[in-house]
């Protein structure tokens, strides 16, 4: 499928050529304000965060409008710019599709290109929140322990360089100083990434960043700032060109930065704001609470758990989507299994929640193969995201004497992946911060499986100081990658499967 030459480009002046069923902005752009600086303008916030503050305005005109911020590549800006920022939606399920331009971002910026310019914004009294998806590496802290990590390269230029941070962290500090020094009250730090008590690991690295540099600036953020946690939920692919061109096909007009994703979706946000000031997101399905840890434990461990999981056995197994692996019934009996047995019973269910139920749902969404999520893209970064995802429930196991055999497999099917080769010899590209490190080690333990999962589980900076001296843990992971050169990664989840 492609694009035909001559449509016109999406933007404010051709919206009134777009075809009938499409739901466009019908507020007025151009009176809104920004109120919204968000970092990290990736897929995930443009389809979720932002659905959010659209329907918002829809309801209600108010300036909220979200200024996005690409923290390295310019290539976002380049395909929003030319489009006044806007972009389509598309929802995909069983039924079809259907497509939605949304407005609220009122412009997108590349951070390194203008900094000065992004800190003005930032300073200015109308950005009222600061938020962020940046994925677990943009924090540059420690994943074992959540704390700043003040050797990391780029956090050493910024401590450096106010003027000019490469950082969100950096970014963040450097504008709160200017507020402080102006007068102004802070602005809420909304941090929406997958990471465990998101509110308060970002208030930890902002605090630990400013006290390098000042004192009395951590003191007042301590004082007087706001980090309210959140959790997200919902499925956004990465965009292809078939997307793109089915959004063309949907909308007759041509967008280069669309984004798809499926029907649901959830936010749970601590309504603690400055000052209170925030979108009413409580009229638009936002669950405004005041404790929001038992719905990130939930979800980080069986959505995000499972998801890991099922990439690295599904990737090795020769599938390209997570629709594609919990499509064979050996994944999805598996998977069905470490929910039940392994996950579960260390999940405490937010209050009405019945986690059984919410597991069928999972592996309902899983299932959606009009939602083509690759298992190369959710197997990226594994060495951030495995502490978060899987680690917290094993060590919670392990601590009450529990077997772990599903988890195990999924810890040195991660192993077999940054290993660089899959099952047929074939090589993988391995995106992760410590890929090279994880190689090394791997390659250096010999051809035998065992040797080399025990290799990578040293790596204090990934599993930390407990689990490498944990004899369970270790052996666990020996046997599940003994049985995953054995038997393979579908053999592997089958004998599991099997109980």
């Amino acid at each position: 499928m492609t694009v035909p030459a001559d449509l016109p480009r999406l933007s404010d002046q051709t919206l009134g050529a777009i075809r009938a069923g499409v739901t466009r902005p019908t507020y007025d752009r151009a009176r809104m304000k920004l109120g919204i600086v968000h970092l990290g303008l990736g897929a995930f916030v443009r389809a979720h965060v932002a659905t959010y503050v659209e329907d918002v305005l829809a309801q209600e005109f108010a300036h909220w409008g979200i200024a996005g911020v690409s923290l390295k590549r310019p290539d976002q800006r380049d395909k929003l710019a030319p489009q006044n920022a806007l972009y389509t939606a598309l929802q995909r399920d069983g039924d079809g599709a259907t497509a939605r331009i949304v407005g609220c971002v009122k412009k997108s910026l590349v951070a390194p290109e203008d900094p000065e310019y992004l800190l003005a914004m930032m300073t200015d009294r109308a950005a009222r929140i600061v938020s962020l998806t940046i994925t677990e590496k943009g924090y540059c802290h420690d994943p074992a322990t959540g704390r700043l990590d003040e050797h990391h390269p780029d956090i050493v230029h910024d401590l450096a360089n106010h003027g000019t941070p490469r950082t969100a962290v950096g970014l963040i500090v450097e504008a709160l100083e200017r507020r402080r020094v102006a007068g102004f009250p802070p602005f809420t730090v909304l941090c929406c990434d997958n990471l465990p008590h998101n509110g308060r690991l970002v208030r930890d690295l902002v605090v630990d960043f400013a006290a390098l540099r000042e004192t009395g600036l951590a003191t007042w953020i301590e004082a007087h700032g706001a980090f309210p946690s959140t959790m997200v939920d919902r499925i956004v692919p990465a965009t292809t060109d078939a997307d793109i061109a089915a959004v063309a096909t949907a909308t007759g007009l041509y967008d280069a930065a669309p984004v798809v994703h499926e029907p649901f979706r959830q936010w749970v946000v601590e309504d603690t704001f400055i000052d209170g000031e925030r979108p009413a997101f409580e009229r638009v399905g936002v669950e405004l609470v005041g404790d929001v840890a038992p719905f990130e434990e939930m979800k980080l461990r069986m959505l995000n758990g499972a998801h890991s999981s099922l990439a690295y056995l599904g990737y090795l197994a020769g599938y390209e989507t997570i629709a594609d692996t919990v499509g064979d019934a050996v994944f999805a009996r598996f998977v069905a299994r470490l929910w039940a047995d392994e996950i579960v019973p260390v999940v405490k269910a937010p209050a009405g929640v019945d986690l059984n139920a919410y597991a069928g749902q999972l592996l309902a969404r899983f299932a959606n193969k009009a939602i083509r999520h690759r298992t190369w893209q959710i197997a990226m970064d594994g060495s951030q995201k495995l502490p978060q995802r899987l680690l917290f429930t094993i060590r919670e196991r392990l601590a009450a004497g529990l077997p772990i055999p599903c988890l195990a497999l999924a810890v040195a099917a991660w192993i077999r992946y940054v290993s660089g080769v899959d099952e047929k010899g074939a090589a993988i590209d391995v995106r992760d911060p410590m890929a090279a490190q994880l190689r090394d080690r791997i390659e250096g333990a010999g051809p035998d499986a065992a040797a080399r999962a025990r290799a990578v589980l040293q790596v204090e900076a990934i599993f930390g100081t407990d689990l490498p001296r944990e004899p369970a843990f270790i052996g666990a992971v020996e046997a599940a990658a003994r049985l995953l050169a054995d038997k393979g990664a579908r053999g592997a989840a089958a004998t599991l499967a099997a109980g």
